[in-house]
């Protein structure tokens, strides 16, 4: 069996490329609803009908691991769908906790009480249905105490990227970081809450300035399913070759995947 990679769009495809990376023989089936993106303007309960429909759809195609490569599925779904229950030899995991984690320099499982931690003022940069649902902050508050987070929702960045506009996704960022700024001048830490961003990593940093630590998702949650998979060897079986299935039309959202990741890749209809 794969494990599957789901998202709104292409931003998984950053996670999915440092999982291959990281977890080169294992198989892999990445799911877009290309059809329904960007979930970031959505509300809470379409965003979680559309995250448990794909979900099933990967759990159905043998996927019985799946992870949620979407800030704001993660932000809006993983914990009513966790609640609701999940079938019994299924898991989904999100991708809020490694990022977490980095931040506040706990080991993976580290269950201890939240403590003091060096980093005290940071910025959120994530998709405004992420920052509305205030997941961020409640999942950090679980590991460290006296930490001031200020969130920007970044609307608009997720569509020029998705959409190849690079320069328009420039001046995106740099008018979000300087609206930021302006609620925390002097931020020590940014969190880029969305699997889209690390494309734009740099203008995040050019614009923060060299002093301001960046943290970005793909690799911390490769080492994290790594870590996960030692742990759960039995969530994996003999796989397939690396499947790549979108509800939008296949052949756009090939194009753009390609651009985005400067390879061929070739999506087929979910």
């Amino acid at each position: 069996m794969a494990v599957g990679i789901f998202d709104s769009g292409l931003g998984g495809l950053t996670v999915l490329d440092a999982v291959r990376a990281r977890l080169p023989d294992l198989p892999l089936v990445y799911y877009a609803d290309s059809a329904h993106a960007p979930y970031g303007v959505r509300d809470r309960d379409d965003i979680h009908a559309l995250t448990k429909r794909a979900v099933e759809h990967l759990w159905a195609s043998g996927c019985d691991l799946v992870v949620l490569a979407c800030n704001t599925a993660s932000a809006a779904a993983l914990r009513r769908m966790q609640e609701a229950g999940v079938p019994p030899g299924k898991r989904v995991l999100g991708v809020f906790v490694p990022l977490i984690e980095a931040l506040t320099e706990r080991q993976w499982g580290d269950n201890s009480p939240p403590r003091e931690v060096a980093v005290k003022h940071v910025a959120l940069f994530a998709t405004p249905a992420t920052v509305s649902s205030r997941a961020f902050q409640r999942e950090l508050a679980f590991r460290a105490i006296g930490v001031d987070v200020e969130a920007q929702a970044c609307a608009g960045v997720v569509d020029a990227i998705e959409e190849g506009d690079m320069i328009l996704a420039e001046a995106l960022v740099r008018s979000h970081v300087d609206a930021l700024k302006r609620k925390m001048p002097d931020p020590e830490a940014a969190i880029l809450g969305c699997t889209h961003y690390p494309l734009v990593q740099d203008i995040f940093q050019d614009a923060l300035g060299p002093d301001v630590a960046v943290y970005s998702q793909p690799n911390l949650v490769a080492d994290s399913l790594a870590d996960y998979l030692e742990r759960h060897p039995d969530m994996v079986g003999a796989g397939q070759a690396n499947t790549f299935l979108t509800t939008g039309d296949p052949r756009r959202v090939s194009d753009h995947a390609t651009q985005f990741l400067r390879r061929r890749i070739t999506f087929e209809a979910a």
